[in-house]
């Protein structure tokens, strides 16, 4: 009798496997057969269509030089498009292009010869083969800064204030939380909490801002796909650290590695950081005023606190300090140099969610050390210090908006 192939699986055996197998590729030959059917057809139906093409061109970065300027542009539409002419302040300016017809999601860099005054403002139109535009606006024309030695290392200059030195003064805390009492330690947790709280939503944020308006690579998704993938991963991770020590799904973390993935977190959001700064500062949209680099000083040096505070009743090494230390701040450095020559939308926003994702999981691990002795995670004391870390976050925050 023959079985049924809607019936229960098979016994095991060499030829049952293989069914199985047939079974599984079956669907997918199928797909590929209709796929390549379709193509060979030339998409039978689909051709005879009047409409006019779908034509949406992104302006991904401009940089200024001397009597030029040069535009990198996407195309984010499902057809492919063609400029034909750029017109500067309502004239047509002469220009070349690297790639004369631009696919779905292909970029393009346009060169544009044209004598822009300094500190005035430019508009810029895009006029592809059909007639459309696509409108660019420059609020104050600047050169860019030519990437040099020095321009690079101004850049690891600038990642160093920004991360690796508040990272580092945060840090020093570290005697202060050791002599701290139980509820003090109770508060300075949800504390920390609250500041990684402040921190994941600042990075979907910024995430989500980089790519405004952009449906290249599915836009905002690419942010929350990086807060998942995230999150996933670094579950998986531990689980599989738990499995390989014999530990429990009930153990809690250890102290030091409760640090090293707050600092991991730390790290991946100020790589995102770093990332907008550079690429700021390349189009000259970042001014490097004191009261900036105070800002972002004073901002980022709870980041440090965050990382010593589940070590409080340990004395770790002063290596080991030092390496949590670059782990959390030495990404600014490489995020600024790389947002500074190579800088693209969605790839920001999508690192910028793996840092989100990074940090919310490691801001639910330490809501468990928050407990009372009644075991409540939230009382009086933490839920006002855990507010006090997102106040103060966002108070430093408002230093450094410009």
């Amino acid at each position: 009798m023959t079985a049924d192939v809607w019936g229960p699986p098979e016994p095991g055996g060499r030829g049952a496997s293989r069914r199985r197998w047939l079974l599984a590729l079956g669907p997918l030959v199928l797909i590929v057969v209709l796929i390549g059917g379709f193509w060979v057809l030339g998409g039978p139906g689909l051709g005879d269509s009047d409409a006019p093409p779908v034509e949406e061109l992104v302006v991904e970065r401009t940089e200024l030089h001397p009597g030029e300027m040069t535009f990198t542009l996407r195309n984010e539409g499902p057809d492919a498009v063609q400029v034909a002419q750029v017109s500067v302040d309502d004239y047509y300016a002469p220009f070349t292009q690297t790639r004369e017809r631009i696919g779905r999601l292909q970029s393009s860099e346009v060169t544009v010869t044209y004598p822009w005054i300094e500190g005035a403002p430019i508009e810029v139109a895009f006029v592809t083969s059909t007639g459309g535009k696509i409108l660019a606006a420059i609020d104050a024309a600047s050169e860019s800064p030519a990437r040099d030695g020095s321009f690079f290392g101004l850049m690891a200059l600038l990642g160093l204030y920004v991360g690796v030195i508040p990272v580092a003064l945060g840090m020093l805390w570290l005697p202060f939380v050791r002599r701290a009492g139980g509820s003090w330690i109770r508060g300075l947790l949800a504390f920390t909490v609250g500041l990684l709280a402040f921190l994941v939503f600042d990075a979907l944020v910024e995430g989500v801002a980089a790519v405004q308006g952009s449906e290249a690579f599915e836009g905002p998704l690419v942010v929350f796909l990086g807060v998942l993938l995230a999150y996933v991963i670094l579950e998986g991770v531990e689980g599989a650290v738990r499995r390989r020590q014999g530990a429990t799904g009930s153990t809690a973390l250890s102290a030091g590695a409760l640090s090293l993935l707050i600092a991991i977190g730390i790290g991946l959001h100020n790589f995102g950081e770093g990332l907008a700064i550079g690429s700021a500062y390349a189009v000259g949209a970042l001014a490097l005023g004191a009261f900036l680099v105070v800002g972002f000083a004073i901002h980022n040096t709870t980041e440090g606190l965050a990382i010593v505070t589940p070590l409080a009743e340990h004395r770790p090494r002063l290596g080991r300090l030092a390496l949590l230390g670059l782990i959390a701040g030495a990404p600014a450095i490489v995020g600024a140099l790389i947002g500074s020559t190579a800088y693209q939308p969605a790839l920001a926003a999508f690192l910028l969610g793996v840092g989100a994702g990074a940090i919310a999981q490691v801001a639910v691990k330490l809501l468990p050390l928050l407990r009372d002795r009644d075991g409540r995670t939230l009382d009086g004391l933490t839920a006002g210090a855990l507010t006090g870390g997102v106040a103060f976050m966002f108070a430093t925050s408002l230093l450094i908006s410009a």
